[in-house]
């Protein structure tokens, strides 16, 4: 049954992006919620980043100024390989079941993470594509974004901008990988981009070239989105990985194929990173370095 309605579909087409409110509620929310808080709580006995992931990077990344009175976590990597909660979510929900009614069938699950902003928190997001990070043969790949706070315009709410995912960008600043677009670009995007508020429960599906970002959080609330890169089956990856999971390649809805579908492009090759989370590629430093 699909999930989605055609103006919705066509909205994504269009846009690079659909709002479905309410997509996940109840007890599998409130568990989500729960099991963040108690990561958050963890936190407050680190004094930097800790967890181990399958590519040796730290689990849970925390920025600079990160103290038990003032918790500063900023993303949890993979957390479907830690937590039955979060993989119930992006594997047994309706979440696949919409990335159908864009993409097929067929659908692969890629990576996941938690970005977290809590409450006077500094980190922001810049503006980039997140194909450029993990480019595939072919882009029917889908980013779903699902709150798991309520979410208003004052705290560093995403920022998508409408219609940018037909213009592929370079993450590159001449020769240095940066995993930002350039300086040149930000007027125009801030201009354009509308802030994905909302409540909990809400669900964003983003086209993987949609150009987007996030402020600080500059309030007393936290904010948190529990994000998931969906593949069609036939969409191989060009490059590792920028975030390996055990699970990369699972299929979670529909069949495995050995058939790579491409796309006649051209597209422009990541450089790995060395930092745990691109916040320290973007320039972000974490706690304790």
């Amino acid at each position: 049954m699909a999930i989605l309605s055609d103006a919705q579909v066509s909205q994504f087409e269009r846009d690079g992006y659909v709002v479905v409110r309410q997509a996940v509620t109840g007890a599998p929310l409130e568990a989500a919620q729960r099991q963040l808080a108690d990561w958050v709580d963890e936190s407050r006995s680190q004094t930097a980043n800790w967890g181990t992931c399958q590519d040796g990077k730290a689990r849970f990344d925390v920025a600079e100024g990160h103290s038990a009175e003032r918790p500063m976590l900023r993303r949890i990597s993979n957390p479907t390989e830690i937590s039955d909660v979060i993989k119930g979510i992006l594997f047994d929900s309706a979440i696949p079941d919409a990335i159908t009614d864009l993409i097929g069938p067929n659908v692969k699950f890629h990576h996941c993470k938690i970005n977290v902003k809590l409450p006077g928190s500094p980190t922001y997001v810049g503006w980039h594509q997140d194909h450029a990070y993990d480019p595939h043969t072919n882009d029917d790949v889908v980013v779903a974004l699902l709150l798991l706070d309520d979410v208003t315009e004052d705290m560093g709410p995403l920022m998508v901008v409408p219609g940018s995912h037909k213009t592929p960008y370079s993450l590159f600043d001449g020769d240095r990988y940066t995993g930002t677009i350039g300086e040149e670009h930000r007027s125009a995007f801030e201009q354009a981009a509308v802030p994905m508020t909302g409540e909990a429960g809400d669900l964003i599906l983003q086209h993987t070239w949609m150009v987007h970002g996030g402020g600080p959080n500059t309030t007393g609330r936290p904010r948190a989105l529990l994000i998931c890169d969906y593949t069609a089956a036939d969409a191989f990856a060009l490059t590792p990985p920028a975030m390996p999971s055990a699970q990369y390649g699972q299929i979670v809805r529909g069949q495995a194929t050995r058939f790579a579908r491409l796309k006649d492009t051209v597209i422009e090759l990541p450089e790995a990173y060395e930092d745990d989370s691109f916040f320290g590629l973007q320039g972000q430093k974490a706690a304790a370095e």
